[in-house]
């Protein structure tokens, strides 16, 4: 029998697409022929919710099925139920029907963000308004991704919400959403248990309150905890290490010697002539320098600054901000600003718990009290206790980076760990963990870290993307499509462009990613190569002098690359065989 999937209007890109390989993958164990058309098509399979554009389907058998969960949970299932209770298709411009147990159509926002504001963002973002369109409710969703807010809420859009959900790995600007019910959550659940996280936001949300003297939300009794106060204050910092890190780049590349006109005064018989003169000169360099170092010198008090307002909200945010300031001003560093960032928060947290003021005085606290205290308390003890000892291990690890130049067995060993790690969890802990060392090291100058990260982390989808290339036949048509753009993703450094096929087969795409992102990151370092920016993948060497040696860089990118893609292509099982190893 003859089938063809074709996916709802209302359907995303990416839940789309994962459905449809999840019935290609059925469809070949049941011996039921996929077709690329409606034509030809015996029974069609509409994916998801909305309206079908294609014509051809007028007059088909069409079985609908708008509840992805039940083919992500039973896929062969739903083929069965589809040569059976399929039925004739009229018309091509009405919605399918929505499955909903609602008899009330109620309205939903919501913010999605994640620390690189890259992938989770988006991914999330569909996910709440697919299940939102599922039930036939009214959805729109904010995203404070990379390139800052989009598809913003109006006010009106807000005030005739009946809840709004925060699905954010980090911590955002609620302050529009105060007086409404309120359900925060992050981009993980928001996006694979997007029906559960649905149903308690209406039960556990409550009204958010931006007082700092707010009593806590029901929803926020899970308090967050250490690792999502340091992602926030990353988040916030990494759109200054990049600009700082490709300025300072541009201004080397731009910093040669050149031949210029100089007008000058010389004295020829006594008498003082004018006369114009060639002048072997710096051209260019020094006024992108400044603004090169002047864009690094805030990255540590924005790394401080917003711990503490991941903490303490915006009381925090001076303290934290000084801080820091103060964290570079005693050599100090990033780790400097690390601990004052958390000192200041939760300070500043502190003072506006526990501080007991007459009921006409607390209004001052969040503009008077707290900042002046915080700040007096949070510089006295950077500047009197703990710089001078953070700013001897900041020395100490530059020393260390430093002495990586003259032991290259010991870089090698550093890139290894790095790649790999960046392999292990795509965008994890693990990862986060690995990206945040290379990336706070770049306020150091040192640059060779951050190479072994991008490096490795380029290497899962790159890899993926290869191995449906090479072993074509080993993979559904659908998951052809999916490898297509994980090499986009790729060159782009977003590691994500792998998940889904480390999420259909781990046992064998995480070992095969981890080997190759750790034998690209070893081969970077045992180059000499360095990375003055945190982002940008393969696009970043569009200005001289960002990456060097360019050579070197791109060959560790391409061995281990062709190691993970080779690799998994040989051990994958193919499609019609394979069974989920999930």
């Amino acid at each position: 029998m003859n089938i063809y999937i074709i996916e709802g209007s209302n359907t995303g890109p990416v839940n789309g697409r994962l459905a449809k390989v999840e019935l290609a993958l059925a469809a070949n164990e049941l011996n039921l022929n996929l077709v690329d058309n409606a034509t030809s098509a015996d029974v069609i399979v509409a994916v998801g919710s909305g309206t079908i554009s294609d014509k051809a389907v007028v007059g088909k058998k069409v079985y609908a099925v708008d509840d992805l969960n039940q083919i992500f949970a039973n896929p062969k299932q739903i083929l069965t139920d589809a040569q059976s209770k399929a039925s004739v298709y009229q018309q091509t411009a009405e919605a399918m029907p929505a499955s909903s147990n609602n008899t009330s159509v109620k309205r939903i926002v919501a913010v999605t963000a994640c620390p690189t504001g890259v992938a989770h963002t988006f991914m999330a973002a569909e996910a709440i308004e697919e299940e939102a369109k599922k039930r036939g409710w009214w959805c729109k969703v904010e995203t404070r991704g990379s390139v800052g807010v989009g598809n913003e809420l109006t006010p009106e859009e807000v005030a005739s919400a009946d809840v709004v959900i925060a699905a954010c790995d980090i911590d955002v600007d609620l302050s529009k959403f105060a007086g409404k019910k309120l359900y925060r959550t992050k981009t993980g659940p928001a996006l694979k248990k997007t029906a559960q996280e649905f149903d308690k936001a209406f039960e556990e949300a409550t009204v958010y309150q931006t007082s700092v003297n707010a009593s806590v939300a029901k929803s926020n009794k899970q308090k967050k905890g250490f690792y999502q106060h340091l992602l926030t204050g990353i988040s916030y910092m990494l759109p200054m290490v990049v600009a700082g890190g490709l300025i300072i780049a541009l201004s080397l590349a731009l910093g040669e010697f050149q031949d210029v006109l100089k007008t000058v005064k010389v004295l020829e018989n006594g008498v003082e002539v004018v006369k114009e003169v060639l002048v072997n000169e710096l051209v260019g360099e020094p006024h992108l320098n400044l603004i090169g170092e002047k864009a690094f010198s805030l990255m540590v008090p924005l790394l401080a600054g917003y711990i503490a307002y991941s903490i303490a909200d915006r009381p925090g945010l001076v303290p934290g901000l000084v801080g820091g300031l103060l964290a570079v001003s005693t050599n100090a560093g990033f780790l400097g600003g690390i601990f004052i960032g958390y000192f200041a928060g939760y300070l500043a947290m502190c003072i506006s718990k526990y501080l007991p003021l007459p009921k006409t005085l607390e209004g001052l606290k969040p503009i008077l009290i707290v900042p002046l205290f915080a700040t007096l308390i949070t510089g006295l003890v950077m500047l009197f206790i703990f710089g001078a000892p953070i700013a001897w291990l900041m020395s100490s690890l530059d020393s260390w980076l430093n002495s990586l130049n003259s032991n290259p067995n010991t870089a090698v060993i550093l890139g290894v760990i790095l790649g790999g790690m960046m392999c292990t969890d795509m965008g994890g802990p693990i990862n986060k963990a690995a990206y945040l060392f290379g990336t706070t090291l770049i306020s150091l100058h040192q640059y060779m870290p951050m190479a072994a990260v991008m490096a490795g982390g380029m290497v899962p989808p790159l890899a993926m993307g290869l191995a449906t290339l090479i072993a074509r036949k080993k993979f559904a048509k659908p998951e052809q499509e999916s490898g297509k753009a994980s090499l986009v993703l790729g060159l782009c450094f977003i590691s994500e462009g792998a998940i889904p096929f480390a999420a259909r087969d781990p046992l064998r795409v995480i070992p095969c990613c981890i080997v190759g992102g750790a034998i690209t990151g070893g081969m970077a370092l045992a180059f000499g190569s360095t990375l003055m920016t945190p982002h940008g993948g393969l696009f970043a060497l569009a200005i001289p002098g960002v990456v060097k040696p360019v050579v070197g860089y791109l060959l560790s990118i391409v061995v281990g690359t062709v190691v993970a893609g080779v690799a998994y292509a040989l051990i994958k099982q193919p499609e019609s065989e394979a069974t989920a190893v999930a």
